[in-house]
């Protein structure tokens, strides 16, 4: 499941041209013992610093790339199924490892072939993954192989099922935990050692030593299983639902103009309040729901206004660390707003989201700079400013500078208050503290990693052309993560119940958080816990599964002329990102800029999971990067960085700056899987090539994050998105009323004035980045707070106003730019038009399909509960439906699938060895009873 246990790496061999072959090999998951918990903690704090070092030693090496070709391939993920048509049960098949070596066997004897498939295991032992044995190239016609090698994989897949297995493309098996000892063949007992779980037993982990010992590292590390709970699907009949209020409303308790929101990962507060069987949830319509999580604390940091109250001081120069300044930097002037965190154990500091710190108050605590604000407040970016002198302490205004006062206006939003205790508000704002009722839900709980690490998704990874690029798009898909799980959902069953969710991904959050309940913000009587980052005590907000918590693009070599890269990247980041200072400190020192030196520290606030005898101080940090790869690949957020792994031979191939995209669901087709596959990898090439900007606060990211689970989100749901993704014109509000953009002037019919700043964007710095991205996300005097605002799946698709034209006419405008050719243009149409039918909902979800079939089967008794019968009628139509056989017109509309079959899934040689005249007789005798034979040579004659 999503490479947790091991690194996939694609390594591209023999450069010609676009050609370029690869293999994938297995980084992580080698062969050796894994250390028990109680004897690898002890490890814990060598392989952090280790880990640092070898990212340090990576990036030094390799910072400097340039040039690479994209490079590119997806990941497909299958489980595998036993069935009984008799009795009409389907049981998880543990085959999966003999499965995968006879498909790799065979694949060794068609390396001759161009297009072929590479096999690697899950975490399942049902499971095996699949990707393309070579990557994909940066042309078109490499948009059509992905398509056609899915449809191989499949194939192949079916040559070495058995008769009475299935193996379709879904997100999750629905009975898994359901169905005690009787869930797999061969049987296996509930329960064991490693997962002590309730519903499911060892024996369906992998067998590699691997698997089983993260499963029970992550269980003893946090101190007890892991609790996952989500909100179950409410049915006429669900009896979990007896006692509690009657909803009239068909769409939950949120009403039919919100979305219900799952918490996940922030429910301990509710559990210690109603067990695992209940749950809380929130609406999307009500802002406390997405600006407070489970336990009442607020999701987005603290925010600070600059107030440097002395003569002439105009503002605050960045720290480095405390009490280390760093003149040069960008800083923040008298009247903005800075995002950030006080430092629990250097008081007096805040250290803000781009990576800096600044002091509260004058060393002698008399003049202080800063005040708290709402987490609500918004205030403009102020046009350029002059600068001041270089006062070591901080910045000062000179003759035609301006004042506080005038800074923030007249009519201003804040009342500022007494500066030692007093917070500013906003004018108008309610001060009631009083708690809104809480929405009370019936839970399905689970226990164990498995049922997280058991569900299948599609993967996309993409190689940089250099550092900038991959962490720039990095940052964009992170954005567009939410939205792309959204319209690929179909994980609306589990546990062999209906869920009032469609996606997978908070279940596997909650399934690997290992954190302990300090970690967690709950009293732990086992603090502090020295083996652990952090003594175990530091607050933690997100599990290791989770969206990302800091965006990492940051132009350090070209600011703009008023330097403000800094202060907009503070303003993105407006969610804790809890860090490691010790890790933190060693990458600034080495010269790694704030932004990058803060997503590491991020990564390494977790301990390693599993450490193998031999394999601690043994390895070489000059050299290689197991350290760094143990924290960096169980870091498993909806994006994924990746620096160039080491060459440790001439010979070995080279392989570039990655960045991969993980959100998405598995769907039923190879259609589906292609078309979104192809999608995203446009999307990348949009943005890139057009300049787009598609930052939004990390907060909005989060909410956007919750509401892609609530059911039908993609046809019924808001999401926050960019409304200007061209930059904004100097002097705009944000709100589009002297916006000028190239959108708007497009859908206008109106030129670009020659002259203009427009023109003046299109400069590069001879590396191909424009002024534009350069300046990302800053869009020149604009209020970023007014950006963004919420949006329907078929506006972010197919266009809003004349300000916002949609992703999918930017795609076609992109295919149009670059002379698509039209074999591929035609296929691509067809998958562009596809994913429009769905935004817009004319074509439903895999989950809304799938919820569906089952409320409609005849033994469903309206209690939410998907019986033997129902799971294996609808797994069956999903394996018909992925093999071209069944067609179900309200999810594919008129797109039909070509049947697949074993045939052609292999080359057949022209075999010369001897055959023993035994089997010639055979042979001949098969051939003479066929009626043809019979025909043309007797009975016609």
């Amino acid at each position: 499941m999503h490479k947790f246990l091991f690194l996939l790496i694609i390594h591209a061999t023999s450069f010609r041209g676009f050609c370029e072959g690869f293999t994938l090999t297995m980084g992580l998951l080698k062969v050796g013992v894994p250390m028990p918990w109680d004897k690898s903690k002890k490890h814990n704090h060598y392989i952090r610093q280790a880990g640092v070092r070898q990212f340090i030693s990576t990036y030094n090496r390799v910072k400097d790339l340039k040039g690479d070709e994209l490079l590119w391939g997806d990941e497909t993920e299958y489980g595998i199924f036993h069935i009984d048509p008799e009795n009409k049960k389907i049981r998880l098949s543990l085959r999966a490892k003999e499965i995968m070596d006879e498909l790799n066997r065979k694949e060794e004897t068609h390396d001759h072939r161009v297009e072929g498939c590479t096999w690697v295991p899950e975490y399942g032992a049902w499971m095996v993954e699949a990707t393309p044995r070579r990557p994909y190239s940066g042309y078109t016609t490499d948009l059509l192989r992905v398509e056609r090698n899915m449809r191989l994989r499949r194939k192949r897949m079916l040559t070495v099922l058995n008769d009475d297995e299935i193996a379709p493309t879904v997100a999750v098996f629905p009975l898994l935990g359901a169905l005690g000892d009787d869930g797999t063949v061969p049987k296996t007992s509930v329960g064991g050692p490693v997962t002590m779980s309730e519903y499911i037993g060892d024996g369906i982990i992998n067998p590699h030593p691997r698997f089983a010992t993260l499963s029970a590292n992550i269980r003893q590390r946090r101190g007890e299983k892991v609790n996952i709970r989500v909100p179950l699907f409410r049915d006429i009949h669900t009896p979990e639902f007896k006692d509690l209020p009657i909803i009239s409303s068909v769409d939950g308790c949120c009403g039919s103009d919100s979305q219900q929101l799952w918490r996940y990962g922030k429910g301990d507060e509710s559990r210690e309040k109603y067990g695992n069987d209940m749950l809380v949830v929130g609406c999307s319509k009500t802002g406390r729901d997405e600006a407070l999580n489970d336990n009442g604390e607020p999701v987005t940091l603290q925010k600070w206004l600059v107030d440097v109250q002395c003569e002439g001081c105009k503002g605050l120069f960045y720290r480095i660390e405390p009490d280390v300044i760093v003149p040069d930097a960008d800083w923040p002037r008298n009247g903005e707003i800075v995002v950030g965190s006080e430092v629990s154990n250097i008081p007096g500091w805040i250290r803000l989201q781009n990576g800096y710190y600044l002091p509260m108050r004058s060393d002698d605590g008399e003049i202080p700079f800063l005040r708290k604000v709402s987490t609500r407040a918004e205030l403009s970016t102020f046009e350029t400013l002059s600068l001041g002198s270089s006062t070591p302490l901080f910045r000062d205004s000179n003759s035609d500078g301006v004042k506080l006062a005038t800074l923030l206006g007249v009519g201003t939003p804040f009342r500022v208050e007494a500066p030692d205790t007093s917070t500013a508000v906003l004018e108008g704002a309610s001060s009631s503290t009083e708690e809104a009722p809480e929405n009370v839900r019936a839970a399905i709980h689970m226990d164990a990693m498995a049922f997280g690490m058991g569900c299948c998704c599609l993967q996309i990874t993409f190689q940089a052309k250099d550092l900038d690029e991959s962490r720039y798009i990095y940052d964009q898909l992170a954005i567009l993560a939410p939205i792309m799980m959204a319209l690929t959902a179909s994980t609306p069953l589990v546990r062999g119940r209906i869920a009032d969710t469609d996606c997978r991904w908070g279940i596997i959050t909650e399934s690997v958080d290992c954190r302990s309940l300090a970690e967690r913000g709950r009293p732990d009587p086992d603090a502090p816990q020295t083996d652990f980052a952090g003594k175990g005590e530091r607050r933690i907000y997100k599990s290791r599964y989770d969206s990302i918590s800091t965006y990492i693009y940051q132009d350090t070599s070209k600011l703009t002329d008023d330097g403000h890269s800094n202060r907009v990247l503070n303003m993105y980041n407006d969610i804790p990102v809890p860090i490691d200072e010790d890790s933190f400190k060693a990458l600034r020192k080495a010269g790694i800029d704030p932004a990058l030196s803060q997503h590491i520290a991020h990564l390494f606030i977790r301990d390693p999971l599993v450490v193998f005898e031999g394999a601690v101080e043994e390895v070489d940090d000059d050299q290689q990067t197991e350290h760094f790869e143990s924290i960096q690949s169980t870091n498993w957020q909806s994006v994924r960085w990746k620096p160039p792994p080491p060459r440790n031979s001439p010979n070995d191939p080279h392989i570039g700056w990655r960045t991969e995209f993980r959100s998405m669901e598995m769907q039923l087709t190879d259609f589906e899987n292609a078309a979104f596959t192809v999608f995203i990898v446009l999307c990348t090439r949009v943005i890139l090539t057009f300049d787009l900007n598609l930052y939004i606060p990390l907060s909005r990211v989060d909410a956007n994050m919750q509401r892609a689970h609530s059911r039908n989100a993609a046809a019924k749901g808001k999401f926050f998105f960019r409304r200007h993704m061209a930059p904004l014109e100097k002097g705009d509000d944000g709100f589009g009323v002297k916006y000028s953009s190239m959108f708007s002037r497009a859908a206008n019919g109106q030129d670009t004035p020659s002259g203009s700043k427009h023109d003046e964007d299109d400069d590069d710095d001879g590396d191909g980045v424009s002024r534009q991205r350069r300046n990302a996300p800053f869009a020149p005097g604009s209020n970023e707070e007014n950006a963004y605002e919420e949006m329907t799946m078929a506006e972010i698709m197919t266009g809003k106003g004349d300000y916002f034209p949609g992703l999918i006419p930017l795609v076609f405008a992109y295919l149009d730019y670059i002379n698509c050719d039209q074999t591929t243009l035609a296929r691509v149409t067809e998958y562009l038009d596809f994913i429009q039918k769905r935004a817009t909902g004319e074509l439903i979800t895999p989950a809304t399909w799938m919820r569906n079939f089952v409320r409609t089967h005849p033994a469903y008794k309206q209690d939410s509960v998907v019986s033997d019968e129902i799971a294996y009628d609808l797994m069956q139509a999903c394996q018909e439906i992925g093999q071209g056989t069944r067609h179900v017109p309200e999810m594919m509309g008129e797109v039909h699938i070509k049947p697949i079959t074993t045939a052609g899934a292999y080359d057949v040689k022209l075999e010369s060895k001897r055959v023993k005249n035994e089997s010639i007789v055979e042979l001949l005798q098969r051939y003479s009873n066929r009626q043809s034979f019979a025909t043309s040579h007797g009975e016609s004659s």
